[in-house]
């Protein structure tokens, strides 16, 4: 297996337009998995550790190489708090934002607040130069992106103005370093306006808009408001039946997380 470990973003680029079929390597904290159990063979690796431009935070651009670990102590408390859910310290010190976009798995735990808070990806590559996708452009199936041959995902573009109530939870077979059997996460604007997004229950994260929709109109929601919240967040996700959890499961689940978030948003 050959490596190629680029300095710069410049000379990232450089070798991804040389070799599109390259596999990009971030943390490792998926990829790696997948090689050792040879799921997965690849013939040349381009190690993006070293290219300190994909590690800049700055207001509402977050590289792609920012770590869980940045998150966790970060000013974002959804983004704090998925990120603290994320494998151990170990995993939490190398895996990173790109990485996880990058793997595109439905439970990714960064993508309900991507998709919360209607954020933007940013990709770059040496032909076609930067360009940016919604959210549900770039996450565009199970274990699939709108990566084009020789892009790099560079950053995650956030709205310059975030709801200040905002939670982030998971559910999942253990309380720790497990991977989500549903996460949902749920913002709710001063007024009123409340969005909800959830993983692992479709075959991308997805948007919950009906139930959007119902709760954005209720300044103070009822108890009924709240019950009919968490059936329609019910009734939009698609989940399946894997080795993880049944379908029925998660969509109760899904109602019922949920639910518990905007009350916390509410309560805030």
């Amino acid at each position: 297996m050959e490596i190629e470990r680029p300095g710069s973003l410049d000379e990232a680029l450089a070798v991804a337009g040389e070799s599109p079929d390259a596999t990009l390597l971030a943390g490792g904290t998926d990829i790696m998995v997948e090689i050792n159990f040879r799921v997965r063979q690849v013939r040349r690796v381009i190690s993006l550790r070293q290219v300190a431009d994909l590690r800049e935070w700055s207001g509402n651009r977050i590289g792609a190489g920012v770590s869980y670990q940045r998150m966790e102590s970060g000013p974002i408390p959804a983004l704090a708090q998925l990120a603290r859910t994320v494998g151990s310290p170990q995993i939490r010190s190398v895996g990173t934002l790109g990485g996880n976009l990058g793997t595109a798995s439905p439970a990714g735990d960064t993508h309900p607040f991507l998709a919360a808070c209607d954020a933007s990806i940013e990709v770059c590559s040496r032909a076609g130069g930067t360009r940016t996708l919604r959210w549900n452009e770039f996450l565009t199936g199970p274990k699939k992106n709108g990566l084009e041959p020789g892009e790099i995902i560079t950053a995650a573009i956030l709205p310059d103005r975030l709801p200040a109530r905002q939670e982030f939870g998971k559910i999942g077979a253990r309380s720790a370093m497990v991977i989500s059997t549903v996460s949902a996460c749920v913002m709710r604007d001063e007024d009123g306006k409340t969005t909800v997004a959830l993983g692992a229950v479709g075959p991308t994260v997805l948007r919950a808009p009906r139930a959007e929709e119902m709760i954005s109109a209720e300044p103070q929601p009822s108890e009924q408001a709240l019950v009919e919240f968490a059936r329609l967040v019910s009734e939009e996700v698609r989940p399946i039946t894997d080795h993880r959890s049944t379908a029925a499961y998660r969509r109760h689940a899904s109602g019922v997380l949920a639910r518990r978030l905007l009350e916390r948003c509410l309560a805030g």
